[in-house]
């Protein structure tokens, strides 16, 4: 089993980087994936609902309890099936600001300034809304959609955030971020746009492309310094397959630095504590550990029909169907969060650094995940989006079907205190406008009893999820905590690159999936040296 490149990991990057080494027929293409090839939920927008508490597409991982989590182990879900994350997240398509990149290229990522990735932005886009062509792409692989703000509700989070100072934003992938709008979409026609969709599906056909799914890898095969394959079982039985140029990991934040631990990639001293060879000492794998950590603010609504509560439950949700079916739209064919707003903490900055997401509905714990609640109401998350705090992820033992320990130590950078209370503060803001009055709100958590910035800091330590974008764990860099350099090889070994949400320095401001999906291609044209 030789092959030209080996790709460990069909996520949102893993996809795209076979896709692009493929496409040339003289380049043997071999793509692993734990999970499944398919799984029909995934083809629905909200389809992850039914997916977040299935082991046969997601990890189900979960991190370690900490003090600032009250000693809760959130869950940390990550896909497990063709398409990874994309296949089961909440479909917005966020770029992240031209300051993310740019800072990145600060810390010495030469050719990952805004400049440099926004033509990978473009190419990987086919953008269905308005706006200017500078900045958007028209006949890249994965549809972007822009849906209007169609209900009332909507309408008046528009006008009560103009209200208190926070514009109306037509495009924030565009020339700046900043403002209020409805959440552009990896959905078309009513369908999820994942990776596995946009990228594997057109490229299935290629006699050049072989995918094996249903894998567990195991490690990286090591010649001295080099990288020359990869272990992984099924059914079973080991495998091992030889790379001609480069074995490229793509698996994740969890599962990247997990896989180069196992090879014996990492912390000497940890390794050897675990039985583990050491290949190579590179102290900053599994380390730089970073996610947003977001309270949830409740809002009952004192009117009917306005949202999910009401229109989706029962007999409602078989009208929800029938739309999807008919028109597809609706709540099967929406965002996880359909509108956002991305706010300045204070005057003064030059992007801004805080982030509000709404979900026109309240959910309730249920035996598989969570299910919608009776009571008629809407939930409003909020978050830093660029936190100092930084965590960790290892492996615990030298089996490499035993998950790893997931430590996010949130909070523990005073900055991101602080902002998470402004943030919580100005969704408090924007609910209690005057537009929307008519809705008859009344506020459940935080709660009017909660006024002190300490009060709201213990209600986020007692109730705050992630919003599932880990990032980090394999930094790229030039620095001595560095696992990749810029151009995603691994520091010290020839042969192997990391391409995924892993290698960011930092996080970016927003969702993740946009992001990884521009590292695939952009290993890809580091690779092929276009």
């Amino acid at each position: 089993m030789d092959y030209d490149f080996i790709v460990v990991g069909a996520g949102s990057a893993g996809a795209a980087v076979a896709n692009r080494l493929s496409a040339n027929p003289a380049h043997k293409v071999l793509l692993l994936e734990a999970g499944a090839a398919d799984n029909p939920w995934t083809r629905l927008p909200v389809g992850s609902a039914k997916l977040l508490a299935n082991p046969a597409a997601n990890w189900l991982y979960s991190a370690e309890p900490d003090a600032n989590t009250n000693g809760r182990r959130l869950a940390v879900p990550r896909g497990k099936l063709l398409g990874g994350s994309s296949a089961i997240n909440g479909n917005a398509f966020v770029r992240g600001q031209a300051q993310d990149f740019d800072t990145w290229a600060q810390l010495g990522n030469t050719g990952w300034s805004y400049e440099d990735v926004l033509p990978v932005f473009k190419r990987m886009e086919s953008w269905q809304g308005g706006g200017d062509d500078r900045y958007r792409g028209r006949d890249g692989p994965v549809t972007v959609t822009d849906p209007p703000p169609a209900t009332p509700l909507f309408e008046a989070l528009i006008k009560a955030a103009g209200e208190v100072g926070i514009r109306h934003n037509p495009d924030y992938n565009g020339a700046a971020q900043d403002g209020i709008v409805m959440s552009q979409a990896t959905i078309a026609n009513g369908w999820r746009m994942s990776t596995a969709r946009c990228y594997l599906d057109p490229a299935r056909k290629r006699s050049n492309l072989h995918i094996v799914t249903g894998v567990h890898t195991e490690a990286v095969l090591l010649d001295g310094r080099r990288c020359v394959g990869v272990r992984w079982s099924a059914g079973g039985k080991t495998h091992e397959a030889r790379s001609a140029r480069d074995v490229v990991i793509s698996a994740g934040t969890i599962n990247s630095p997990q896989l180069l631990e196992l090879s014996g990639i990492g912390q000497p001293e940890r390794l050897r504590a675990l039985g583990l060879t050491v290949k190579h000492d590179l102290p900053g794998v599994g380390e730089n550990l970073r996610d947003h950590y977001a309270p949830r603010t409740r809002w009952r609504v004192g009117v009917k029909g306005v949202t999910y509560n009401d229109t989706a439950r029962g007999l409602g949700m078989v009208k929800q169907a029938l739309r999807w079916a008919l028109f597809r739209d609706g709540l099967l064919a929406s965002v996880g969060a359909p509108m956002r707003a991305f706010v300045f903490s204070r005057e003064g900055l030059a992007a801004p650094d805080l982030l509000l997401g709404w979900v026109p509905m309240l959910t309730e714990p249920a035996p598989l995940g969570r299910k919608i609640a009776r009571e008629t109401g809407f939930t409003c998350y909020a978050h830093v989006m660029r936190p100092e705090s930084k965590g960790s992820i290892h492996v615990t033992s030298a089996d490499a079907r035993t998950p790893p320990a997931i430590r996010f130590n949130f909070l523990s950078a005073p900055v991101d205190a602080e902002l998470t209370v402004k943030a919580v503060r100005i969704a408090q803001s924007i609910m209690r406008a005057r537009a929307m009055a008519p809705f008859k709100l009344t506020e459940q958590a935080p709660g009017p009893e909660r006024t002190t910035d300490e009060d709201i800091i213990a209600w986020v330590k007692a109730t705050a999820e992630t919003t599932y974008h880990p990032v980090g764990t394999c930094k790229m860099g030039i620095d001595p905590m560095a696992v990749v350099d810029p151009k995603l090889r691994v520091h010290g070994i020839q042969g192997l690159r990391v391409a995924d949400a892993s290698i960011m320095p930092t996080l970016t401001s927003g969702n993740t999936n946009a992001p990884s999906i521009m590292i695939g291609e952009r290993v890809a044209d580091l690779i092929l040296k276009l």
